[in-house]
């Protein structure tokens, strides 16, 4: 299929404008050219720093090279949806970071107390896939949402939606980093747009906030460090030396985010699918230790917190309920009581870290 340019500029238009219908905050499009990110993502890799992450190996340099992971791609659809909730109030970040100190809250972060956002992003991509078809004709494409290996932060650099913070997100100057991201490989030789220029200057709010050390430097994280790794990847134990450092963080970690000065001009979410379920934004750990594995596949129904599974849902809570002693709560008796009912669980992984935990209020 041939396009004239006048035609390829109206439909790029024409696709952004789509985008905004379906409740993308903004579409942007680049090209495939990912050289500059090939030496920082093998750096990565051989110094280990991916973890269990194996998915993020196992393609090689196909992650940066996306004419090879889709054959015909020319250029890159990028795409940002919003999910802060529209209950978030404009000291939303200060309440986030006021309920670290609360040792009967379970913290959440932010993007998964609301439905799964694969899902989401897929379905409003390939929409808008399907919309890009009608007006074209058939074209190549492949639809990407955090779930298959590409390189998406340096694409969604290169196309302006944002530039890459010293912590890895990628940051908006208009909306923060409070949104997730989404691809469509195309075979159309669309007009790219030009990168944006990055705005971090002298700030370091989020290398000194991480809880655990996870960033090394702007730009460099140790995943094995991440608490978001720690409590979501991680498929084991938690290392020991570490688990006093996750706090009440029992499902990922925001704190990279919220003291960044620049999601003072986070945006709302627009889509209900982000609202916070299941009071998952001020739950206490107790009650969220209680749940049976029914209780718990049946509230994360559609939430991406039901990717880890119930026993690793315990192993978090666990760590957060030992962790409760160093935050004014050692010896409760209804954490001890909430720990012991779990001492002759079935799985190994849940009883070492509730021993564990228990030892914290000795």
């Amino acid at each position: 299929m041939s396009l004239s340019p006048e035609v390829l500029s109206s439909l790029a238009a024409a696709v952004k404008e789509w985008g905004r219908e379906l409740g993308f905050a903004e579409v942007r499009i680049a090209d495939i050219d990912l050289a500059a990110a090939e030496p920082g993502l093998q750096a990565w890799l051989d110094a280990g720093m991916h973890g269990e992450m194996e998915y993020m190996a196992a393609h090689g340099m196909k992650r940066a090279r996306p004419a090879e992971l889709v054959p015909g791609t020319v250029r890159v659809i990028t795409a940002r949806m919003n999910y802060l909730p529209p209950s978030q109030d404009a000291d939303w970040r200060a309440r986030e970071r006021t309920r670290l100190e609360d040792p009967n809250a379970a913290v959440i972060s932010v993007y998964a107390r609301g439905r799964d956002y694969h899902k989401v992003l897929r379905a409003r991509l390939q929409q808008l896939a399907d919309r890009i078809g009608k007006e074209a004709g058939q074209f190549g494409y492949r639809v990407f949402t955090d779930s298959a290996p590409v390189m998406e932060l340096p694409l969604a650099e290169k196309s302006g939606l944002g530039w890459r913070g010293k912590h890895t997100l990628l940051i908006n100057r208009d909306a923060g980093s409070m949104f997730f991201m989404g691809e469509i490989l195309v075979d159309l030789p669309l007009p790219v747009d030009p990168p944006a220029e990055a705005h971090c200057g002298g700030c370091s709010a989020c290398i000194t906030a991480c809880p655990t050390g996870a960033i090394l430097g702007p730009g460099r994280l140790d995943a094995r460090r991440c608490i978001s790794y720690l409590t979501i990847e991680l498929k084991g134990a938690i290392p020991e030396e570490l688990r006093p450092l996750l706090g009440n963080r029992v499902y990922g970690c925001d704190d990279c985010q919220t003291v960044c000065p620049w999601n003072k001009f986070a945006q709302r979410a627009t889509l209900p699918d982000f609202d916070e379920r299941h009071g998952l934004g001020s739950a206490g750990m107790i009650a969220l230790f209680g749940w049976s594995e029914e209780e718990f596949n049946r509230n994360m129904e559609g939430s991406p917190i039901r990717r880890i599974g119930h026993e690793r849902w315990l192993r978090n809570l666990a760590v957060g309920l030992g962790n409760a002693a160093a935050l004014g709560r050692r010896g409760d008796p209804a954490i001890a009581a909430a720990l012991q009912a779990r001492l002759d669980h079935p799985s190994e992984l849940v009883r070492e870290h509730v021993g564990w935990a228990l030892a914290q209020h000795s």
